[in-house]
């Protein structure tokens, strides 16, 4: 049954992933993107679907499958249910992170520096969440209740921190954090997208053996 339900899973992602190289400013009958994804189809279609839609949809698709597996594994070390990326405060501060390097223009150094940006934020922020836990717990042992408190207070400071940021912010580097943080995939390439799976499929293949 799990097997059957997996199938059907990756079957739909598969649906969603070519359906969505189908609709956009420019319209694409999917027998266009399919003739494209084929190695057929004209010029325009190819550059619309090559070099715009697939690479988003990838890159979103990777992203999505690294959500879902940071929250089963925040999930399955905690052994609570409610323990994810965002409560833990993980997210925000990656997006510190991020826009503290957009706004200070360190996100103009290369591809590489918002991405370590956030990871830097986000290592921050777990580390605060569990300094907090392990002073407040009784006896100095780590409750996992306490842990996600912490999170939840992290999370707010970082929030803080970057409605402090973005006041600063001039309204070009304004528009760019708040895109980002909407999840924006405007600017998705081929690069991005193999950036981030060469990052994430190792990952998955250590955490899902252990």
């Amino acid at each position: 049954m799990t097997a059957l339900r997996l199938a059907g899973l990756a079957t739909l992602a598969a649906v969603a992933l070519i359906a969505s190289l189908a609709f956009g400013a420019a319209e694409l009958a999917p027998a266009a993107v399919l003739e494209v994804l084929g190695g057929g189809g004209d010029d325009v279609a190819r550059t619309v679907v090559l070099e715009l839609r697939l690479p988003r949809a990838l890159l979103a698709a990777l992203v999505g499958g690294a959500l879902a597996m940071a929250g089963a594994v925040f999930q399955a070390l905690l052994r609570n249910a409610l323990a994810e990326p965002y409560i833990l405060g993980v997210s925000g501060g990656a997006a510190v992170g991020a826009v503290a390097a957009i706004a200070l223009g360190w996100a103009a150094a290369g591809a590489w520096a918002l991405p370590a940006a956030a990871f830097a934020g986000a290592t921050l922020a777990i580390l605060l969440v569990f300094r907090i836990a392990a002073g407040a717990g009784p006896g100095r042992v780590l409750d996992t209740r306490v842990l996600l408190l912490a999170g939840v207070v992290v999370g707010a400071f970082f929030n803080a921190i970057i409605l402090l940021l973005l006041t600063f912010a001039d309204a070009e580097t304004f528009r760019s954090a708040v895109f980002w943080m909407m999840g924006s995939l405007a600017g998705a390439t081929w690069g991005s997208a193999a950036a981030l799976a060469l990052w994430l499929l190792p990952s998955a293949f250590a955490l899902i053996a252990l």
